[in-house]
């Protein structure tokens, strides 16, 4: 057997091997194509099919009970003082009035409001996605004692109404000078448990060879975290940058307590200036001042939808 296998040349046994020119044009264009959707072998019947439209038609009477509140505050913006409150009520204004929003420019200090509030926004934004991303690493990755228990303290923090440690917090911020000040509300809103806790979620979705595979590559902790996790996880980042800059820009209470000083006010605080009782406030020039309050976040909202969704639902696979 031996003496036979040695009489045939080489070149035949690997002909002999090498699968036919078409298996290997059909392997390859299995390859390239495209995973299918499974299509089901049920046709959809008639009740499913009223079902079906019943679902969406609930959902667009649901989208339109959630737009109506919105849409009545920008028509109202663009009415005159006494046609807001009229009755019967009129959605649209008989006469458009520009007016008002060129008199919440020149009657108050929007500008101010404005800067102060994205000033927050973004400061805040920064540092809670700095901090959060940061602190689920660790969680996440590292491995010590007491971890998870560190972890279900920290995240059971979410649970404790801000109401019942307010008073404590303002007197350690007033020891420390920074009441009264923007600082105050930075240090206030810097580090939070639900970024940590969304974080480390998504981390966790992660595969863990390639943090294993870089430190094998000699990557320090701290490069891990920064080259390899931070770019897969733009989807998370989104959500919680999104998230976080909504909360802070609609702040109300915060700037309340610790922002006295007018020149500090956020545009919250300033458009409740605005208010002063039921017949002497403008309340048309109150909705202008509201609808460009909402515009920016409308704007993020709308740019950063697809991450927010996709970062929301990835997190929660391992909730």
């Amino acid at each position: 057997m031996a003496e036979q296998m040695e009489k045939v040349p080489a070149d035949q046994l690997v002909a002999d091997f090498t699968p036919p020119t078409s298996a290997v044009r059909g392997l390859r264009k299995l390859s390239e194509q495209k995973p299918r959707r499974a299509v089901s072998s049920e046709k959809m019947t008639p009740g499913r099919r009223v079902g079906r439209i019943a679902l969406y038609a609930a959902l667009v009477v649901f989208a339109i009970a959630l737009l109506m509140p919105f849409a009545w505050m920008v028509l109202s913006s663009f009415k005159s003082a006494n046609e807001v409150f009229s009755v019967p009520v009129k959605w649209f204004p008989e006469t458009w009035v520009w007016q008002n929003y060129i008199d919440i420019w020149t009657e108050s200090n929007m500008l101010v409001w404005i800067r102060n509030t994205l000033f927050l926004a973004v400061v805040v934004t920064f540092l809670q996605v700095l901090t959060g991303s940061f602190a689920a690493y660790g969680f996440a990755r590292m491995r010590f004692k007491g971890r998870d228990v560190l972890f279900l303290l920290y995240v059971g923090t979410i649970a404790v109404p801000w109401q019942s440690y307010m008073i404590p917090q303002f007197i350690l911020l007033s020891n420390f000078k920074v009441s009264n000040t923007l600082w105050a509300i930075i240090l206030l809103q810097a580090f939070g448990a639900f970024g940590v806790f969304l974080m480390k979620q998504f981390y966790e979705t992660i595969p863990e060879e390639l943090s294993e595979a870089a430190r094998i590559d000699g990557l320090s902790e701290y490069a891990i975290w920064r080259k390899i996790m931070l770019p897969l996880s733009i989807p998370a980042l989104a959500s919680l940058t999104l998230l976080t800059f909504v909360n802070t820009w609609n702040d109300y209470l915060g700037p309340l307590i610790y922002l006295r000083n007018p020149d500090l006010w956020t545009i919250q605080l300033g458009l409740k200036s605005f208010v002063s009782n039921l017949f002497d406030t403008n309340y048309a020039l109150l909705f202008a001042g509201l609808t460009i309050s909402v515009i920016p976040i409308a704007i993020i909202f709308l740019l950063g939808q697809k991450y927010f969704v996709e970062g929301i639902a990835t997190s929660g696979l391992k909730g």
